[in-house]
């Protein structure tokens, strides 16, 4: 017998059509899970028990429950579905195998096209993650480990030791831009453990946008990057290697000087093509350890942004190794290896983290607008678990 309350639906049902995802569905709605299938091609021929829109929020829901097995997930994701006690319908749980053929149907470009359309910047114009006019974002890569299958070592690699012996997993690179002031990823690329992240760092540039301000640590610096970068009306703040030839054409009175870079010695010395740049270096000690700092920057005036204020700013470079490490750490879980056992379904696999981290961040950034207080202030951990219980909230039907 049904619950009051309870509105029989017009149409046909199907079990994908009462998926109540509490933050998920908030920062990703069906529409826009509908839109990156539609463009991606995703959708099934028949209708399936498991369609893609299901789909969608399972292999995020997958991401949101790390340690849970497939099974343990799907109930999660359908906990509390009045309509499940058969008031239409005998119902079974999907096999494990019917799970994985789905997720093979749905594949990874979808997540991938949804992560891209919907994570955008979080913070507040002139609020905690800005500098002046310019929004912080920086720019990193970390690894993942993944399951040791012949697949997975074939396409994503593993890293090296010091003996004969494999390291323990194979892993994947991931490269991020996050927005420093909020945590929130706002773009990412992943490739194999091998791969240079210069290589990989052009997959990020539609995501430069003209307010901000994109920091890069050293060892991230290539000619074509910085000079495609500037092209997007970002302002950049690169950390330089210690040898790199940076020529001093004018002293400024705080205490940087303009200069130049160029695509390699040849061109320094026929001064073709420069990049005008302002560079700024600067000691740090910690305690009896000194340490040298050389940025370049295309804030080229003093007076718009001085020396020590851009010091300052690059130190919040670090807030995306504490994004990193929530995802990692946090919301997968210390030393757990993800769960895919084809490379396809990892690249699945990792936007979905991608997604349930942004969303998190989003609900986060949500919070501390109405309190006016500073997200990173918000805890992401207390925010995760206020997530995972709402998969067993009241479900409520998609449009």
């Amino acid at each position: 017998m049904a619950r009051s309350g309870w509105v029989k639906p017009e149409g046909p049902e199907r079990l994908g059509d009462h998926v109540s995802l509490g933050v998920l569905t908030r920062v990703f709605p069906p529409g826009e899970v509908d839109a990156a299938i539609a463009r991606t091609g995703a959708a099934g021929q028949r209708n399936r028990l498991l369609p893609a829109r299901m789909m969608v929020y399972y292999v995020m829901a997958l991401a949101m429950f790390s340690a849970g097995s497939y099974e343990e997930v799907m109930r999660s994701v359908l906990a509390g579905m009045e309509w499940i006690t058969g008031r239409f319908r005998e119902w079974s749980m999907p096999t494990k195998a019917a799970i994985f053929k789905a997720r093979t149907r749905l594949g990874s470009a979808v997540m991938i096209d949804l992560f891209d359309a919907c994570a955008k910047p979080q913070a507040v114009t002139g609020g905690p993650g800005f500098y002046r006019q310019w929004r912080l974002v920086s720019i990193d890569g970390t690894t993942l480990d993944i399951p040791d299958t012949t697949a997975n070592e074939r396409t994503y690699g593993r890293p090296g030791t010091n003996t004969e012996a494999k390291s323990a997993y194979p892993q994947a690179r991931v490269l991020g831009l996050v927005e420093c002031g909020t945590h929130a990823a706002i773009g990412a690329v992943v490739s194999e453990y091998d791969t240079a992240e210069q290589t990989m760092y052009p997959g990020l540039l539609h995501k430069l946008e003209a307010d901000m301000l994109a920091i890069a640590d050293r060892g991230f610096f290539s000619y074509e990057a910085f000079k495609e970068s500037a092209a997007t009306g970002a302002q950049l703040l690169w950390r330089m290697k210690g040898n790199a030839v940076l020529p001093v054409h004018e002293e400024l009175p705080d205490g940087s000087y303009l200069s130049a870079v160029y695509e390699g010695t040849k061109a320094r010395r026929h001064n073709t093509d420069p990049i005008p740049v302002r560079v700024i270096e600067y000691t740090v000690t910690t305690g009896k350890e000194k340490e040298a700092f050389r940025l370049v920057t295309t804030i080229l005036d003093p007076a718009g942004a001085p020396a020590g204020e851009l010091a300052e700013a690059y130190a919040q470079r670090w807030e995306i190794e504490l994004c990193f490490k929530e995802l990692k750490t946090h919301q997968r879980g210390p030393s757990l290896v993800l769960r895919s056992k084809t490379p396809e379904g990892v690249l699945q696999e990792i936007y979905g983290y991608l997604c349930v981290h942004y969303a998190l961040r989003a609900l986060i950034g949500e919070v501390a607008r109405d309190l006016d207080e500073d997200p990173l202030r918000i805890s992401f951990t207390r925010t995760l678990r206020a997530a995972r219980r709402s998969l067993a909230a009241r479900p409520a039907f998609s449009p």
